[in-house]
């Protein structure tokens, strides 16, 4: 099988490229993680006008259609830009609202347009920017239910990733939701999201490597240096087709596998960046942070590498 991308979403791709390159996203990171809106909700609504919230609602509900393979190639990029807020958890969201009824008519068009930012979560548990959502679905015990409200907020590894509890009750929107189809979907964008994540990790140190000197040469001159990064980079390219093919297959374990390769070297990426950067990849004001936190937080969200591998070696799906 064939994984490489064609003209057309190499453009795509290139085009969030650029988009994501002009909008400053270390200020708009950081202001996010202060609880401060104006500069992420602005990214958002460019975000969705270049279409990648349509990627997963279909075309009556004023999407593209659910196209996994161009929201993997939609996410590679918000990750290599760190973009805050419920990127994912906003997939998720439509993915559960996809079937036909009043709530998908009602909430789905807002979520491809980008004027409403979605979170999701199991009743009793927390949820990512809960505060910032206007739309919280809560995955109750008789359904799906329309959170009237969140909890306070609780820091995470990530500054930017703020945690609420969202409030039980609600209106029940549909008593059967489909939790294999959005878990799938939360998983690739997760694993998608990491992948992105990992190579701009990598990017980073290459070219601090190149430029920090010790007994007066390049760092990046050293073998020892050079091992880590191509082990890294391994990692991601091995990574990469497992992505792309599982948003082909949309299969509970390949979407698994690809998630635990992707996050997996995302993770790699983050501790091989944080050596080689030394005492300045400890700093919160230096940008790499923003990455080195987001790589740790994707890999145990929506699912751990446990529980992905014993999908994988179970070849089957499991409940959410």
């Amino acid at each position: 099988m064939r994984f490489l991308l064609d003209a057309e979403q190499r453009a795509f791709a290139a085009s969030l490229d650029a988009l994501l390159t002009a909008s400053d996203t270390p200020c708009a990171i950081r202001e996010w993680g202060r609880g401060e809106r104006a500069s992420g909700r602005a990214l958002w609504r460019r975000v969705a006008e270049a279409g990648v919230f349509g990627l997963a609602v279909p075309e009556e509900y004023g999407g593209l259609g659910v196209r996994p393979v161009e929201l993997a190639v939609a996410f590679v990029e918000l990750g290599r830009h760190a973009v805050p807020g419920p990127v994912v958890e906003t997939v998720v969201a439509a993915a559960l609202l996809g079937e036909p009824s009043p709530s998908a008519k009602r909430l789905l068009p807002s979520l491809a347009s980008g004027e409403a930012l979605a979170t999701v979560a199991h009743e009793g548990s927390y949820a990512l920017d809960g505060e910032a959502a206007d739309v919280r679905l809560s995955l109750a015990p008789d359904g799906l239910r329309l959170a009237p409200g969140h909890g306070p907020v609780r820091p995470s590894l990530d500054p930017a990733r703020r945690l609420t509890p969202l409030t039980p009750g609600g209106e029940l929107l549909t008593a059967e939701p489909p939790v294999e189809h959005a878990l799938a979907h939360a998983r690739l964008a997760t694993a998608a999201q990491a992948l992105g994540v990992g190579l701009a990790l990598l990017d980073r140190t290459v070219a601090y490597v190149k430029q920090r000197t010790q007994f007066g040469v390049p760092i990046g001159s050293f073998q020892a240096v050079k091992h880590r990064l191509a082990d890294v980079k391994i990692a991601l390219e091995f990574a990469r087709p497992l992505v792309f093919g599982a948003a082909l297959t949309m299969a509970p374990a390949d979407v698994a596998a690809a998630k635990v390769a992707a996050c997996e070297a995302a993770y790699r990426a983050a501790r091989t960046a944080l050596q080689s950067h030394g005492a300045i990849g400890y700093t919160a004001e230096y940008d790499l942070s923003l990455w080195l936190t987001k790589a740790r937080a994707l890999r145990t969200a929506w699912g751990t590498p446990r529980e992905c591998r014993a999908l994988v070696v179970s070849g089957g799906g499991r409940r959410w």
